[in-house]
Parts: C-alpha cells; sequence; structure tokens
C-alpha cells in the first residue's frame, strides 16, 4: 500500500488526491507526534486551571459562558461529537470523506489543536484501513468548520456511528474498528472541538476539482482543436506573437496547445491557401484561448489559495505551544476557499458554453462548411447528433444555474452567535456536479467532431486528433452512419475524457499539453 506521511507541514495536491481518491495509507511523522505532545501539555495545564478557558472547560458557541466542571468533561465531548453529528440527505463521496480526514489530521498535526497522539493516530489508522465514515450531503454552513461532516467522522473514531469499509460494505463503527484491530478513543477536553473545526471538507473537494479542472482543460483545447479543424478554421490566430501582445498566461498556453495539436493537419493546409475565402472564423473557435486562456488563470488563482488553507492550522481555539496559551479566532472561516469554489464554478459554465456553441455549428448546414445537416447519414430519414447537441445544452443550463455564487448567500445561525457564514461547503458540492457536467459536454464536442473529421476524409486530420479520433473508433464510439442508439456511445466517450484516456492519447503522440 502506499503510505503518505503528515508532517508539520502542508501536505500536497499530490498527497490528497492519492489518499481521498487513490486509497493511500497514512502515518504521522515523528516531528508530527512530537509538536502534538507539546501542545496536549499545555491544554492539560489549562484544563486543571481554576480559570475558564473556551474549548477546555466551558461549553461551545452560544454557550461558552458555562464552566464546565473536570467530571463532566468526557461527557461534553461526547455530547458535542453527538449532537453536531446532524448532517442529513444522500451520502457524501468516499474520496470526499478521506480527502476531509486526511486535512484535519494534517491540521492536528501542526501542534495547534492540542489532541493526544492516540486520537490523532486512530485518525490515520482509519484512512490506512480505509474505514470511511457515513457523511452526508446537508449540514455544513461553511464556517466554524464543516462542522457537521467533520462530527460524523469524529463519531466514528468514539466507536460510534455509521462507517464503510474498505470494500464498500456499510457497518457501524465499533464492528469496522474492531475487525482493523483498533480501539475506539474517549474524548478529552478539547479533542471534540479540535476533530469538527475546520474547512476540510471545502478543502478536498476544492483540491480535487483543481485536479479535475487541469486535465479538463487539456481535454477542451483537444476538442476546441478538433472543432476548429472539423469546420475548416484557420490555426493562425493560435500563432504566439499574437498571444504576447496580450499575455494572459493562461492564453498563452492554450494557444499553444491548440498550435501543436493542429500541426500537419491535412485538413488544415487543404485551405490554407490563397484561394481560400475564410477571413474569420467564428468567436467560439477563434477565441478559444482566450476563453480556456480564462479558466486556467482562475484555476492557477484557485490553486494559490487552495496551497495557502493546506499550509494552514484550521481550529478554535488555537494552541500556541511555545507561549503556553490558548487563543480564539476566526481562521475557521471559510470565505477565502468559499470564493474561489464560487469562481471556479463560474469558469467551468463558461468552459461549457463555448464547447456547446463550438459543437452546435457542425449541426447548422448553413455554418458548417460543406457538412451534411446534424452530420446525419440520409437527413430527414436519420436525425444524426441533434440530440446529442441537445443534451449538451441541457447540461449548460444547469452549469449556468449552478455558477450562482453560495458563498453570498450567508445565513445567521447559533443565536446569531455565527451570523456569519461562508456556504463553502454548498459551493464545493455544486462545483463538483458542474465539473461532471463539463466532462459530458466536452466528450460529446469530441463525439461531434470526430465524425465532422471522417467525414472530411480523404483529408487527413493532424496526428494529434487522428489519434482521439482512432481512440474513440477503437472503444466502440462509431463513425458517420444511420442511427443508432447514442447514449452507450456518449458514456463511452465520457469515460474516455474522465479517466484521461483522451490526454494520454495526445500524449502519446505530441507529450504532453502544457
Amino acid at each position: 500500500m502506499e503510505m503518505v506521511t503528515v508532517g508539520t507541514g502542508a501536505v500536497s495536491f499530490e498527497d490528497v488526491v492519492a489518499v481521498a481518491r487513490g486509497g493511500a495509507g497514512v502515518v504521522l511523522s515523528d516531528e508530527a507526534l512530537a509538536a502534538i505532545d507539546k501542545a496536549r501539555a499545555v491544554i492539560e495545564d489549562l484544563a486543571a486551571s481554576a480559570t475558564p478557558h473556551y474549548g477546555v472547560s466551558t461549553g461551545f458557541g452560544a454557550l461558552a459562558t458555562r464552566h464546565i466542571a473536570p467530571e463532566l468533561r468526557a461527557q461534553l465531548q461526547r455530547s458535542l461529537v453527538r449532537s453536531h453529528a446532524a448532517g442529513s440527505g444522500p451520502e457524501v463521496e468516499r474520496e470526499v470523506v478521506r480527502g476531509l480526514m486526511l486535512l484535519r489530521l494534517s491540521t492536528l498535526a501542526t501542534g495547534r489543536t492540542g489532541v493526544r497522539r492516540e486520537t490523532a493516530e486512530l485518525l490515520a489508522a482509519l484512512l490506512t484501513h480505509g474505514i470511511t465514515p457515513v457523511v452526508h450531503e446537508y449540514g455544513s454552513l461553511g464556517c466554524s468548520g464543516d462542522l457537521a461532516p467533520l462530527a460524523h467522522c469524529a463519531l466514528a473514531l468514539m466507536g460510534e456511528g455509521p462507517v464503510r469499509t474498505a470494500d464498500g460494505e456499510l457497518t457501524d463503527a465499533a464492528t469496522a474498528l474492531a475487525a482493523a484491530g483498533l480501539a475506539p478513543v474517549e474524548l478529552h477536553e478539547k479533542e471534540g472541538l479540535a476533530l469538527i473545526n475546520g474547512t476540510d471538507g471545502m478543502l478536498g473537494m476544492l483540491v480535487l476539482a483543481i485536479h479535475d479542472l487541469t486535465d479538463l482543460l487539456k481535454v477542451a483545447d483537444i476538442s476546441a482543436a478538433m472543432s476548429v479543424e472539423g469546420q475548416l478554421g484557420t490555426d493562425r490566430v493560435f500563432a504566439p506573437e499574437l498571444q504576447a501582445i496580450r499575455p494572459h498566461p493562461g492564453q498563452a498556453l492554450s494557444a499553444a496547445n491548440l498550435t501543436a495539436l493542429l500541426r500537419d493537419s491535412g485538413v488544415v493546409a487543404s485551405h490554407r491557401g490563397p484561394d481560400c475565402n475564410r477571413v474569420q472564423d467564428a468567436y467560439s473557435l477563434r477565441c478559444s484561448p482566450q476563453v480556456h486562456g480564462g479558466v486556467r488563470d482562475t484555476v492557477a488563482h484557485a490553486a494559490s489559495v487552495a496551497a495557502r488553507e493546506l499550509a494552514s492550522a484550521v481550529d478554535n481555539p488555537v494552541v500556541l505551544a511555545d507561549e503556553g496559551r490558548v487563543e480564539s479566532n476566526g481562521n475557521f472561516h471559510g470565505a477565502p476557499v468559499a470564493y474561489v469554489l464560487d469562481f471556479l464554478a463560474i469558469v467551468t459554465a463558461d468552459l461549457a458554453s463555448i464547447a456547446e456553441r463550438r459543437t452546435d455549428r457542425f449541426l447548422d448546414k448553413a455554418r458548417n462548411h460543406g457538412l451534411p445537416p446534424f452530420l446525419a447519414d440520409d437527413p430527414g430519414v436519420d436525425s444524426g447528433l441533434m440530440i446529442a447537441q441537445y443534451t449538451q445544452a441541457a447540461i449548460v443550463s444547469e452549469l449556468k444555474r449552478l455558477a450562482n455564487p453560495a458563498s453570498v448567500d450567508s445565513i445567521p445561525s447559533s443565536a446569531m452567535q455565527e451570523d456569519h457564514v461562508s456556504m463553502g461547503w454548498s459551493s464545493a458540492r455544486k462545483l463538483r456536479r458542474a465539473l461532471d457536467g463539463l466532462s459530458r459536454v466536452l466528450a460529446i464536442e469530441l463525439v461531434t467532431a470526430a465524425r465532422a473529421l471522417n467525414l472530411r476524409a480523404p483529408l487527413e486530420p493532424s496526428p494529434a486528433t487522428g489519434a482521439v479520433v482512432a481512440l474513440l473508433r477503437d472503444h466502440g464510439v462509431g463513425g458517420p452512419g444511420t442511427d443508432r442508439f447514442l447514449a452507450p456511445e456518449i458514456d463511452t466517450a465520457h469515460q474516455l475524457v474522465v479517466d484521461r484516456s483522451v490526454t494520454t492519447a495526445v500524449a502519446n503522440v505530441i507529450g504532453e499539453l502544457a
């Protein structure tokens, strides 16, 4: 099993993906264990003090004014976790739960939270053994952390609540722990709060979204190149000297990809001579680098925010071990993460929108430069890809609704103590749905453009785009012909997008795209 070591510093994007999606196990470094022990000593000193300290010897949130006697503090921790494990709705995906567990462990490892080492080690063991608590869709306001999702995970450390085993079987936490040779913990002062007070759910989904969108941007460049080629567009507008006079970095990268993808295209070469009467291509073709590039730059900004958040210790109160004290703070507020999650939903919708517009041009005989209507075999008898574009349009319409930001929709809670919240969890959930929609829109553009390139025979596509056409055909996505059941072919193309077969096929011919 691949193992990821969690220390006192930031976990990497690659580590998050490896643990969340790849099932890697987790171990705490000696440095992290020493930091945890040092912070725990501070908490134990404060717990013995007659002076109330928030999160250590008081109630929580709007109930923070009550001093809790020592004999009630174990009950306090149990009550906190049980009451906050109040999620509802469908189960959240396994990779999301594993991601938030890893990121909570990363904060524990900084020595800023005051948990005991055995509590942190049990959280690491759950990840290593593939025990995944059941977390629900609804429950987080993205402020005071992703409270309900994290509480469901903390509940499992206590040996309570439903979990799924490594093979996906639904069972209770006590049974799963026992089967793995693990014992539940009894939470001590501060531990319950430390386990549930973080932006880990929304951050984990942000990291996974950046990982996915980075590859989907390459797919978008590939599908755009195939559309430019199939619609007899020009590649001259992608020249580097034209990008240099508007020096957005993402635009330059996308244009360079398009140039590389279209190199040695027989289709493009066929209309490059002086007798070509095409002056300018439509915006959806000509401006692909500007739109795709803007998305790239937005992803880069989101990645910088995610990197700072990965390097953070998000808890309240936080332990300042060197000073021997605990301080309240507002670092749990999810606003920075929520904003970029919403920003990514906006650019995801627009990336899908321009892809749908390129697809639509193939189907209109007035705009597709000599191809049959709807790329049909016998138009009128056959409908071709008419309704595949309807599917794209339906998805794009949905993505536009999902682009409405959640982060502006604060709603007060906890008797007005928590009177402004980020809704970052909601931002992340809708972004995941949006990315699924984008991948399907791009798959349909690939199917459409590949059919068009076949119809341009005997003209040959470029080696790179030809490799994508061959990939689709080799996996049963058929070319031109009479109408057939399209849904399975669209699903196959979609799978080739999300499993990165499309970008791999291109990389095997011209190298990795930028």
